[in-house]
């Protein structure tokens, strides 16, 4: 009797999971609102030509049922991803110290957040990078691009332009004359404050180049140059591949030895410029008494130094929001102005030179 009380009636494991909850359809909305497919279907579209005592039937029935919308089918019909890549070509170890990159980061992201726009980060930091993102932006996994840091002759501009993604560029490589750009005027900005290092009185002044197979950093160090006219000594600039501090330590100490009597330094970013301090401190030469120092962007590092930097404002966060905003009026139909568009760059005077 013991095996039939075990067996009789059994029929298999007994599920202990609650019933799945069936998900609500667009048929759910209109049945509980009492108005067609179409007009619930215009609403969720956001068309026009529906009764304002219809809309608020169909979203109070919305509610009610818990309907979701197929964020992924909707944009398949419409052949949009709803996605934005914010592509970066740095090394990834720069991101922990360029604080310019994590701003425009977030001035883009803010943007296209208001406009339920997805932004999707892409690094570049090898020539793997560069193949693996070419085949993303290729896929049409992004509605548009925004490009930071791009080169000359850059392979992922040259696949932008290939597909005519829309897309705006937060600087503006020389090469680049058909697409939309946002970014400032490095050139007279480097001038500006060089010229204001100059009328401090010194009279060996150097230059620690950054970057300059970019615009940013040849334009600083042409600015740099349109300062000094006749007193540039090109024996008095030292270049490094990037914007980070460990160059400048390497590039003044580099300075040091070729000229001794230096007195001045205008440093092409201000991690370049806080490592230059470091090496400066490190020699026994005191800032600004000995030697007066600058850099460019005003950003965490120029108020973690000591004295604090006399450096050039660079409106990092406003460069995403302008760029983001492009790329959006772009996948409206909006032609962007021609010239691109030029920020504001203050020079803002501190304790270092």
């Amino acid at each position: 009797m013991l095996g039939v009380k075990h067996t009789l009636g059994y029929s298999g494991p007994v599920s202990t999971d609650p019933p799945r909850q069936k998900r609500a359809t667009i048929i759910d909305v209109a049945r509980e609102a009492g108005v067609s497919r179409g007009t619930v279907s215009r609403v969720i579209n956001g068309e026009r030509y529906v009764s304002s005592e219809a809309e608020a039937a169909i979203k109070a029935a919305i509610s009610k049922v818990g309907y979701r919308p197929n964020v992924a089918a909707r944009n398949l019909v419409m052949q949009r991803s709803q996605a934005v890549a914010l592509v970066v070509h740095e090394p990834a170890s720069l991101f922990a110290e360029d604080p310019n990159i994590g701003a425009i980061m977030l001035g883009a992201n803010a943007a296209l957040s208001a406009a339920d726009y997805q932004m999707v980060l892409l690094i570049v930091d090898s020539e793997r990078d560069t193949e693996r993102v070419s085949r993303y932006l290729s896929g049409s996994y992004a509605d548009g691009v925004i490009m930071v840091s791009a080169r000359t002759h850059d392979p992922i501009t040259r696949v932008i332009e290939k597909i005519g993604l829309p897309a705006t560029f937060v600087g503006h490589p020389p090469d680049v004359t058909q697409m939309a750009f946002v970014g400032i005027d490095n050139r007279a900005s480097a001038r500006a404050i060089t010229e204001r290092l100059v009328a401090t009185g010194r009279s060996r002044i150097g230059m620690i180049a950054a970057a300059l197979d970019r615009d940013s950093g040849a334009d600083r160090l042409a600015g740099f140059r349109d300062a000094l006219g006749d007193r540039f000594d090109a024996n008095l600039v030292e270049a490094v591949p990037l914007y980070e501090f460990a160059s400048g330590v390497t590039a003044m100490q580099e300075l040091l030895r070729r000229e001794p009597q230096i007195d001045g330094v205008f440093a092409a970013s201000d991690a370049v410029a806080a490592g230059a301090m470091n090496a400066l401190r490190s020699a026994g030469r005191s800032i600004p008494q000995d030697v007066g120092i600058v850099g460019f962007d005003d950003s965490t590092w120029a108020l973690r130094t000591k004295p604090q930097l006399s450096t050039v404002h660079q409106p990092a966060q406003g460069l995403g929001a302008a760029a983001a905003a492009s790329v959006l009026s772009q996948l409206h139909g909006e032609t962007p102005p021609a010239g691109g568009v030029l920020l504001d760059t203050p020079v803002v005077w501190r304790g270092s030179a």
